[in-house]
C-alpha cells in the first residue's frame, strides 16, 4: 500500500464517480479502478459500494477513509518538518561557553538567533575551556566558545576560529590605593593579592600569568582563585585583592569597583569559537551564518576556513565543510603568547582607558 492508494480512494469517495474521479487525479478509469481493486486485495475488505447511482464507501471504506485522510496529513506534515528541519529551522543546538562569553558576543549573537530561528531548541552550559573541549570532542556538544586554541585528544578534528580579543586588565575596590589610577605595572602586582581564574579551568590563561609573573611567584601560589571573572569582580569589590582578567570585563560594570590598564599591555589568548569539522547539522549551520551577519570579520574568517555559505548546490547546505578534503586543509589560527607587548595587537579590543564602577 502506498500514499497514491489513499489519494485515489479519497478521490473515489469525494466524486463517487471512477470517470470523476480519474478525471481529477489525471489518470485513465482502468488503472483507477486497478489501483482500488488492488487496495481493497491488501485491505481484506470491500470499501466502495459500485451502484448504478454512483461509488459508496463501505463501513470498512468509512473506517479506512477516516485514517487515510489523517495519513496523508501526517505525511504531507512531515514533509514541511523535514525541509524545516534541513534549513535549519528547527532541531537542536548545544552551546558551551565559558562566562566572559556573555559580555560579548553571546548576548547579540544569542538574541538574534531565537529571532531568526524560534524553533530551534538551545541547550546552554556555562563550562571552562577544558571541559567544552571535551565534550565537543566527545560530541556532547555541537558548538563552543572558549579560550584560546582547543587542545588535547582529538582537537584536530574541530574547527576554530577568534571571535575576540582581549588584554589583561586589573580590578580593585573603589577603596583601593590603586583607585583612581589609569594603570598598574606588572612589577607592582608581584607584591599584591591576586583573585584569579582557576588553573585546572583555564590553563592557557594561568600559564601566561605564570609567565608574566614568574614561575614561583608567591602572588600567583597564593592567589584566591575564582571560577569566573563576575567572580572575581565580585570579590574585588570586596576588596580581597586585585582581581586579574580580560578587558572585556570593562563591560560589566559594578559600583564600587576600579578598573586599571596593565603595564606594559598584556594580550590574553583569543575568545575562540570552535566546532568538529564533520558536524553535519543544520542547526549548526544557521547559527554559523547568524555569526557571520552579526560579526562580520568573524564571518570573513569562517569563510577562509570553510569556504562562503551562500547558495550551495543541493547536499552541501546542510554540512559546514562539504567534504574530507576540506576538513584537512583547516589550519587554527596559533595564539598569542601571554607576555607584555607595548604596541597594540592587530584587532584588539580597543583601549578604553580606567572606568570607576
Amino acid at each position: 500500500m502506498e500514499a497514491r492508494h489513499l489519494r485515489y480512494a479519497l478521490a473515489l469517495a469525494e466524486h463517487a464517480h471512477f470517470g470523476r474521479a480519474a478525471r481529477a487525479l489525471g489518470i485513465a478509469q482502468p488503472p483507477l479502478s486497478k489501483q482500488i481493486a488492488d487496495l481493497e486485495r491488501d485491505v481484506g475488505a470491500r470499501l466502495f459500494d459500485r451502484t448504478r447511482q454512483g461509488v459508496f464507501p463501505t463501513a470498512a471504506g468509512a473506517a479506512f477513509l477516516s485514517r487515510a485522510r489523517r495519513a496523508l496529513d501526517e505525511i504531507a506534515a512531515a514533509s514541511v518538518d523535514a525541509a524545516r528541519a534541513a534549513r535549519g529551522e528547527t532541531g537542536r543546538l548545544r552551546l558551551g561557553f565559558i562566562a566572559s562569553a556573555l559580555l560579548e558576543p553571546l548576548p547579540d549573537v544569542l538574541g538574534r538567533f531565537g529571532r531568526e530561528r524560534p524553533d530551534v531548541r538551545l541547550e546552554l552550559h556555562e563550562m571552562a575551556t577544558r571541559r567544552s573541549t571535551a565534550a565537543l570532542v566527545a560530541g556532547e556538544l555541537d558548538v563552543a566558545i572558549g579560550l584560546g586554541r582547543p587542545e588535547g585528544v582529538g582537537a584536530e578534528q574541530l574547527v576554530s576560529v577568534p571571535i575576540g580579543h582581549d588584554h589583561l586588565v586589573a580590578v580593585v575596590s573603589s577603596t583601593h590605593p590603586y583607585a583612581g589610577q589609569a594603570s598598574v605595572d606588572v612589577d607592582r602586582l608581584r607584591r599584591l593579592p591576586l583573585i584569579v581564574a582557576p588553573g585546572e579551568d583555564e590553563p592557557a590563561v594561568v600559564a601566561g600569568l605564570r609567565t608574566l609573573l614568574g614561575k614561583d611567584s608567591p602572588a600567583l601560589s597564593g592567589a584566591t582563585i575564582a571560577r569566573d571573572i563576575h567572580t572575581i569582580i565580585g570579590l574585588a569589590a570586596c576588596g580581597v585583592g586585585v582581581g586579574l582578567g580580560p578587558s572585556r570585563m570593562l563591560t560589566a560594570p559594578r559600583r564600587g569597583t576600579w578598573f586599571c590598564e596593565v603595564t606594559p599591555r598584556t594580550p590574553l589568548p583569543d575568545l575562540v569559537l570552535s566546532f568538529n569539522a564533520r558536524d553535519r547539522s543544520p542547526a549548526l549551520n544557521a547559527f554559523l551564518d547568524v555569526i557571520r551577519k552579526n560579526c562580520p570579520e568573524v564571518g570573513a574568517a569562517l569563510d577562509h576556513r570553510l569556504g562562503p555559505l551562500g547558495p550551495q548546490e543541493e547536499g552541501d547546505r546542510d554540512s559546514p565543510l562539504s567534504d574530507v578534503a576540506q576538513a584537512e586543509r583547516i589550519v587554527t589560527s596559533p595564539q598569542p603568547e601571554l607576555r607584555p607587548d607595548s604596541p597594540a595587537t592587530p584587532g584588539a579590543a580597543p583601549r578604553t582607558g580606567p572606568r570607576r564602577r
